[in-house]
């Protein structure tokens, strides 16, 4: 069989049937669009959400009072409403304990502050952090000039400030900001740094924040009770290697059990994340709609075959002489068989061509608008195409069944 012949006959039928073609190939682009488009969209923000949730060093886990994501559940929040801070002298007595890992520090952030320098000043939407020095290698921070906070910084409680590049540009446009004096939410602190750029993520940027000291944080932005800090800390932890990094997990768990003196069996009353484990959160909410979306898609598949189908019995019946023709020059019923096929294959690859590439177009237009960089979802277009000959096959093989199974000698007499 030529199959060069095969593909020309289809094509030739095709045209000769534009708009009934058109339908099919619109029903089957509709299906796939809407799985590409909205494949897009999910795959452009996952990547961004991990991009942001990647701020945290390599090997990096951060311990805190409450769930990165949280239940709607009033019962549920109003448990975690119910734990108790996490405290600096926890964090201490943590550190003392965790000998073996790389870095131990405690950050403590405030947000809406507002930044002044002379007459220039900020929006009122700065987040500003109290930290320890290590929390610039478990935060994956680097100074772009400058220096970072230091433990003498810590010590005398000095007041002192490392800066975002947007704050540099928004208050220093023309000079150099370091050794300049910057008000912050009515506190004047010497600016010793500024922060190398971090970009953005869904169109927010990263660059828009400052950290001092956490002892100058606790003096002027906190209140101190005789357990520790009144606002709750994170602590974050930096394992030796990738290798013992979930050892490292498993012995912050014990350890800060202990310092937080829960008896064996009583649940947690903290919460360990780290960049893997909050991807996996964001994999299973986007799970419900990938699973959503790719049931809306299956029921527009579904009508486009059936589409195919009654369209390709309505051709072999108007082509039912040319069938006869055929037969009686050799063609055997295979030769039919996958000629049909092959119409009914090209028509949902057509159509699902151009859901692709639609639906690749408008879910990168619409995730620009949230920051979102250029993505094709190689995945999901493997599934679409997959599906698209899957479709041709599954609704085309019964028409071309009944085609090659019909009798030459009627068929010629056919009119």
């Amino acid at each position: 069989m030529d199959y060069s012949e095969v593909l020309n006959h289809s094509f030739d039928s095709l045209k000769a049937n534009k708009l009934r073609a058109f339908l099919t190939i619109l029903g089957i682009a509709v299906g796939i669009f809407s799985i590409i488009a909205i494949m897009t969209i999910v795959t452009i923000m996952q990547n961004s959400i991990e991009s942001g949730l990647s701020q945290l060093g390599t090997n990096t886990f951060q311990i805190q009072k409450l769930p990165a994501f949280r239940s709607g559940d009033p019962k549920e929040r109003a448990k975690f409403a119910k734990r108790r801070n996490i405290t600096y002298q926890e964090f201490v007595r943590f550190k003392e304990l965790m000998k073996d890992a790389k870095f131990v520090a405690a950050e403590i952030w405030k947000y809406g502050l507002q930044a002044k320098f002379l007459n220039r000043e900020t929006n009122p939407n700065i987040p500003v952090g109290g930290i320890t020095p290590e929390a610039m290698y478990t935060n994956n921070w680097s100074i772009e000039y400058g220096r970072a906070i230091n433990q003498l910084d810590v010590n005398y409680t000095a007041d002192v400030a490392v800066i975002g590049l947007d704050i540099v540009n928004k208050l220093y446009p023309n000079i150099n900001p370091i050794g300049q004096t910057i008000t912050i939410g009515g506190k004047k602190f010497e600016v010793v740094g500024v922060f190398e750029k971090l970009g953005s993520v869904f169109g927010q940027s990263r660059d828009n924040f400052i950290v001092i000291p956490i002892s100058t944080f606790e003096k002027y932005f906190g209140t101190i009770d005789p357990f520790g800090w009144g606002g709750s800390i994170n602590i974050t932890v930096m394992s030796e290697s990738k290798e013992t990094y979930e050892e490292t997990i498993d012995r912050a768990t014990g350890y800060f059990r202990i310092v937080r003196k829960l008896n064996p069996g009583e649940e947690d009353d903290f919460y360990i994340f780290s960049n893997e484990s909050l991807i996996e959160e964001i994999n299973q909410v986007t799970y419900g709609v990938k699973i959503g979306v790719f049931a809306v898609a299956a029921i527009a598949l579904l009508a486009a075959g059936i589409g195919i189908m009654n369209i390709m019995l309505v051709s072999v019946t108007e082509r039912t002489k040319e069938i006869g023709i055929r037969k009686s020059v050799g063609a055997t019923k295979k030769d039919i068989l996958i000629q049909f096929l092959v119409e009914a294959i090209i028509l949902c690859i057509v159509g699902g061509l151009i859901g692709i590439i639609s639906g690749i177009g408008v879910g990168n237009i619409i995730a620009s608008f949230i920051g979102g960089s250029f993505t094709i979802p190689v995945l999901w277009v493997t599934i679409g195409i997959i599906l698209c000959i899957l479709v041709g096959v599954i609704f085309g093989t019964y028409p071309a069944y009944k085609a090659a199974n019909l009798d030459p000698i009627e068929a010629l007499r056919y009119e």
